[in-house]
């Protein structure tokens, strides 16, 4: 089953589906080829990345994340500051050391393959294929893979076996916890009935498989590592890698910003939130410890909003923190099952536009809005956010993708204060809005979807 912290994955950034998904794909190839007692007899591993992977996979870090999964590292646990230097090591000396175990031969221009105008079954933007072979050059076993938006990776079986019409991560067994839920109206009806919020009702369905003492713990260090990547991020300064030369610019708008009164001018606040917000895909585009919410293009529009509510809102603790992050996760929830959150699929619409809503919703939970009250925030955040395209200049999570996410974060802001002066709901639902989303995605041209292809990436001279 998908739970709402599930929305959420400690890793690395720059990329939710070019690098935290690919990397455990490859991981757990070869981790497969451990588990059916294959690993000691390979002799070469080939890695086939298509469409998007290939089209953006190098400045999305695809190629070097693949290499650090092929090696036994998790997104959640790889050293940062490893993770480029493990991959320049294997081009400089030709080898790689299979899950640290089993070391051999690896020619990176051979063994990497991009298929740039191919796609794989169902004609899915993010697929991959591993073949490893032995001494003999016979496969041992070949495997493919998809990355599907947030981190999340689907099998070949898996995706053909998917219902579209509820997303791709709807549990089998959902029958199993109290209140079982795949659409807005689900979930508000279970929580009106039971007379539970959002995160109390999905604390009950989490408790299935975890304690609460789990729960809570899982939920802080989540909240924590947003709160860090925040704190990281406001003092650097310097220029971003991957060749465009773009300046890190939340720490210079921090101390500008800190000097004019914060304190007293709530323009600033919002203000501060876009820093808080950009300062977190900064370090996402930087390789860093981040936290997908719902992906690493836009990890930073959640935890500018809670940096916020920290900073300027009363009434805050820790159980509101984890209100807050739950409520947003559920959020993200309706999104992953109604629609997606992969910009290869939807545009970016579904990435800070989902993101956008979930911190919008959240805000207005732990301000103490309705049920009403947050599916309106949530819904104005999609409605405004629809349509939004995916066109990453040179392919890297950089412009427009770092300012997008300061303006998201201030704009959920601004929807949950509004929304929060009204009683009555929105004409149009939140189940609306994301058949809505999904239906626009569909419609959408495919060089506006995470492929450098259209927009921005082709606008924008010597890009």
């Amino acid at each position: 089953m998908i739970g709402a912290l599930d929305m959420f994955a400690i890793g690395i950034g720059p990329s939710s589906s070019h690098t935290i998904g690919p990397m455990k794909a490859a991981l757990e190839f070869v981790t497969l080829l451990k588990t059916k007692s294959l690993l000691s007899t390979v002799n070469q591993v080939k890695a086939h990345l298509y469409g998007s992977l290939a089209l953006t996979g190098e400045g999305h870090g695809t190629v070097l994340a693949v290499l650090n999964g092929l090696c036994g590292e998790h997104p959640k646990t790889v050293d940062p500051d490893s993770f480029i230097p493990r991959a320049m090591e294997i081009k400089t000396k030709k080898t790689i050391d299979l899950l640290n175990q089993q070391q051999i031969p690896f020619v990176f221009a051979e063994d990497i393959i991009l298929h740039k105008d191919e796609f794989l079954v169902l004609q899915h933007a993010n697929g991959m294929r591993f073949v490893a072979l032995n001494n003999n050059g016979q496969v041992l076993l070949e495997k493919k893979y998809f990355s599907v938006g947030g981190g999340f990776i689907l099998d070949e079986d898996e995706i053909k076996n998917q219902n579209s019409t509820v997303g791709s991560m709807v549990a089998k067994d959902i029958t199993k916890i109290p209140y079982p839920f795949k659409s807005a109206a689900e979930l508000f009806t279970l929580c009106r009935q039971h007379n539970l919020t959002i995160a109390e009702l999905v604390i009950q369905n989490e408790l299935v498989r975890k304690t609460l003492s789990e729960i809570r713990q899982e939920a802080l260090e989540i909240i924590q590592v947003m709160h860090e990547s925040v704190i990281k991020g406001l003092h650097i300064d310097g220029i971003l890698p991957g060749g465009l030369g773009v300046k890190r610019r939340a720490a210079g708008l921090y101390k500008k910003l800190y000097t004019e009164g914060i304190e007293t001018s709530s323009q600033n606040q919002r203000l501060l939130a876009m820093a808080y917000a950009m300062a977190v895909n900064e370090e996402n585009a930087a390789f860093s410890r981040i936290v997908t919410a719902p992906t690493n293009g836009a990890a930073g529009t959640i935890p500018g909003v809670l940096e916020y509510y920290r900073n300027f809102c009363d009434g805050v603790t820790e159980d509101k923190f984890i209100e807050f992050i739950l409520t947003a996760g559920t959020i993200g929830m309706l999104y992953k099952f109604g629609a997606s959150i992969s910009a290869a699929e939807v545009g970016c619409q579904g990435e800070i536009g989902v993101a956008c809503s979930m911190a919008a919703g959240a805000l207005t939970a732990v301000l103490g809005g309705t049920l009403t009250q947050i599916e309106k925030a949530a819904e104005i955040a999609m409605e405004h956010s629809l349509g939004m395209t995916c066109d990453p200049i040179a392919g890297l999570v950089q412009i427009p993708c770092i300012e997008r996410n300061g303006v998201a974060a201030s704009k959920a802001i601004d929807i949950a204060r509004l929304a929060l002066l009204e009683e009555l709901p929105g004409m149009v639902s939140l189940d609306d809005v994301i058949k809505t989303m999904l239906q626009t995605g569909k419609d959408m041209s495919m060089k506006y979807k995470e492929t450098a292809l259209g927009g921005l990436a082709v606008s924008v001279v010597n890009c």
